[in-house]
This record gives structure tokens, sequence and C-alpha cells, in this order.
């Protein structure tokens, strides 16, 4: 595994970029500030540059490189990996580094007419297996933006993000059961909802993250497979938290959002 050398984060994340052919729709960067494609689709602001470093043994004190700002925890740091390699993830650190923070799926990607992923609300999630799921969210971007399937150390972000705004720890890493929706939920429907179906089911304005379905990511564990995170709908919230790991193979399908990279 190799390293990439990172930019430090120069942006303020405190003033999220609006790329052409996006609009803003509601809220404000440190609460989930929502944008808005010309196909309807929904992404919320993640600002990493608020963020807490995050134990990472490679950093330095008083470091802000964008990959010391993401949210990975030590613990997983030695067991979780992605492929520094990867041009895409380059070019997304540059992006962070720049603007301060990126956007994702504000629901689980779903299908649309014309058979690209679309984030949102009402739509059954639409699950993939990972080859698929890689590929059908690099479709999402629009413009000059460019999509891409989540990274772990974005999902690990996000978990930061709801800290920050006040979800707790206990709930995030611990018992979800009343983030999402899991087989133990008040108002679960014991299957897999429409995305953005139950208010009680979102942080952050980020809808489902927690429950209803397992959501595919780029990060890889020690046999190679890759990792879905969240739960689902079939799962109980306190032994499936929706920062838990989900370890595996790469056969089996599940849910997937993306995140924008702005040049």
């Amino acid at each position: 595994m190799s390293y990439l050398v990172v930019p430090k984060i120069t942006g303020d994340c405190t003033k999220p970029p609006i790329p052409e052919q996006y609009h803003y729709v509601e809220g404000k960067w440190n609460d989930g500030l929502v944008i808005q494609d010309e196909s309807y689709n929904q992404f919320v602001w993640v600002p990493v540059g608020a963020l807490p470093k995050n134990g990472n043994p490679y950093a330095r004190a008083g470091s802000v490189h964008c990959d010391h700002q993401f949210g990975r925890r030590v613990e997983w740091f030695e067991y979780y990996y992605e492929d520094t390699r990867d041009e895409t993830r380059k070019k997304q650190y540059e992006s962070v580094g720049k603007y301060g923070g990126f956007y994702i799926s504000r629901f689980t990607n779903s299908k649309s007419a014309n058979g690209l992923p679309a984030s949102v609300r009402g739509k059954k999630p639409w699950e993939l297996y990972f080859q698929e799921a890689l590929i059908a969210a690099q479709k999402i971007g629009q413009g000059k933006v460019q999509s891409h399937l989540l990274y772990g150390s974005e999902f690990d972000s996000i978990i930061e993000f709801a800290k920050l705004t006040g979800t707790s720890q206990y709930e995030l890493e611990e018992d979800s059961t009343k983030l999402g929706n899991y087989k133990n939920s008040e108002g679960s429907l014991g299957k897999i909802a429409a995305t953005g179906s139950n208010e009680s089911w979102c942080f952050n304005r980020i809808y489902d993250l927690a429950g209803n379905v397992l959501e595919h990511t780029q990060e890889r564990g020690r046999s190679n497979c890759h990792l879905k995170r969240g739960g689902n709908c079939s799962l109980k919230g306190d032994g499936f938290p929706v920062a838990y790991r989900v370890r595996y193979e790469m056969v089996g399908s599940g849910g997937f959002r993306s995140a924008l990279c702005i040049e």
C-alpha cells in the first residue's frame, strides 16, 4: 500500500461552493447544506475542514492535510484501507483541500427512468453488486463535477460531522436503532423503505445512512474484500450501528451513494 502526498486544506469549509448546473436548496454549512442539480438530485455538504483530526498515526501535530481531517479512527486505520494509487482519490483529495469539504448523495441512490443513479426522495434504493455500483456512482455528476462511489474515509467524515452537530457517539457507534430503519426501530416496515420516507431516519439532512440497506464503499479489509456500511432493515440497530463495518466478499448486492468531486 502506498500513501499520497496530499494537499493541505486551504479552502473555507464555511463557504461551500455551488457549481454550475447546481443551486442552493436549504441548510447551513454546519448543519447540512443542500444543493440540487438540473435532474433534481440532491447532495449534502460535509465540512471536512471543521472536523477534528482523526488520530492517523502518520499525522503530525497541528497538521491540516486533508487526509488527517478525514474521520478515520486509529484502531481502524491499521485494518482497513483504500487504494491511494487511485487517480479518482487523488483528485478528490485536491478538491477537498481546495474547498474544505465535499458533497454526498442526500438519499441512497435510486435508479432513474433513464437508467442513471438518482439522489431523490421517495424512491426504492438501487441495489447492485460492487463493480456495478462502482461504475454507476460515477454517472450522477453533471458538467465539470465528477462523482464516485463513496470512500470509507468519506463515510467516516459523515459520522464525525454528525457528532459535531449533536448526534451522540453512542448512537452512531453503539446503538443506531433510533437513527434508521432497523428491524427493531420504531416505525420499521420490516423491509427496505423508500428513500427519505421517515423524517426520524435523518441527521444533518442526510437520509437513511443508518439502517434500511447496507451500502457499498471503496474501503477494503484484510482479505481484500470491499466493505459495506450503515446496517439494514433486517438487522438490529444495537448490533449493526451506522459506523459499523460489514465485511463481505465481492459477491452480494447493496445500496450506494456518490460523492461529488468539484474541479
